[in-house]
């Protein structure tokens, strides 16, 4: 046995303790020894070669098994709590989150251990706590089949997008094109892309949201722009708005869905710098661009 399979079996005896509460023994022969080669049993399976080492029978077993459950859940919500009222600030409120909406964010969070996680459902508690109706229980329901791969990918691509006070909506901007004239058609399809790779943002992250419902799974595109017209996008700490210099332009975009846009709340992440100075040189053949530091 190698010194890697041997630590994998050692790991996989201490989740089984710490999941059961007995230690993983394995099975001795009739000389004492233990067994070390599988033997098939009178039906012509295999047997064991491993049992729980215990001497109590297998319903005070499942009981122990349930009250170190019980134990685990009751740290995380604890944990959680604790986390919440600390980013919690001291200022007025004057409505308290529905009673409803609070058991269902225990029961929904209790069985969350990782830290990283764990600071994300206390930021919707405090989010709630604050002002009421701020995350839907479809939200809840997403964090809580969310892995810490699939965080990590909301946490990359919200680094990407901006704020639109106009559409009330978060969106990671692609790109742009003009739309062709009548006397302009050898124009069609001439569309600007911004490199999202180059950002540190992989397709499958992408994919990943779009699997969660996170983002939609169609490009969106804006209302055609004006010659003057502007767009203001905000990020963490700057915007920057779009001035027009022709008209006929067309935005294209990924836009977060409702459940997407809540949970990307939770995420305080500067806009990339590399993707900053995509849209720089993206856009300014055919805008002006103006960044400003967010008040």
């Amino acid at each position: 046995m190698t010194v890697k399979s041997a630590q994998a079996r050692i790991n996989l005896a201490n989740i089984i303790e710490s999941l059961l509460g007995y230690p993983v023994k394995k099975i001795t022969t009739n000389t004492g020894q233990p067994s070390t080669d599988q033997s098939y049993g009178s039906k012509g399976d295999l047997n064991p070669l491993y049992h729980i080492n215990s001497d109590n029978p297998i319903l005070a077993r499942a009981q122990k098994r349930q009250d170190l459950l019980l134990i685990k859940q009751q740290q995380n919500i604890e944990t959680i709590l604790a986390k919440a009222m600390g980013f919690c600030p001291d200022v007025a409120s004057n409505k308290q989150p529905d009673a409803d909406w609070v058991e269902r964010f225990i029961a929904l969070c209790e069985d969350t251990s990782n830290e990283s996680m764990q600071t994300l459902w206390a930021k919707i508690l405090t989010g709630e706590t604050l002002n009421p109706g701020t995350f839907s229980i479809k939200s809840l329901q997403t964090l809580k089949h969310m892995t810490q791969r699939e965080a990590d990918a909301l946490q990359k691509c919200v680094s990407l997008s901006s704020y639109n006070a106009k559409d009330d909506s978060h969106f990671i901007l692609l790109g742009f094109y003009k739309k062709p004239s009548l006397f302009d058609l050898l124009r069609k399809g001439n569309k600007v892309s911004l490199n999202l790779g180059k950002t540190g943002i992989s397709f499958p992250d992408i994919l990943t949201l779009m699997d969660l419902n996170l983002l939609y799974r169609k490009e969106i595109e804006s209302a055609v722009l004006k010659a003057g017209q502007e767009l203001t996008l905000s990020f963490l700490s700057q915007k920057v708005t779009l001035k027009a210099k022709s008209s006929d332009l067309v935005l294209s975009y990924y836009k977060f869905t409702q459940t997407g846009d809540e949970l990307s709340k939770l995420i305080n992440y500067p806009v990339n710098k590399v993707y900053k100075q995509l849209i720089n040189n993206a856009l300014e053949g055919e805008f002006d661009l103006t960044w400003h530091v967010n008040k």
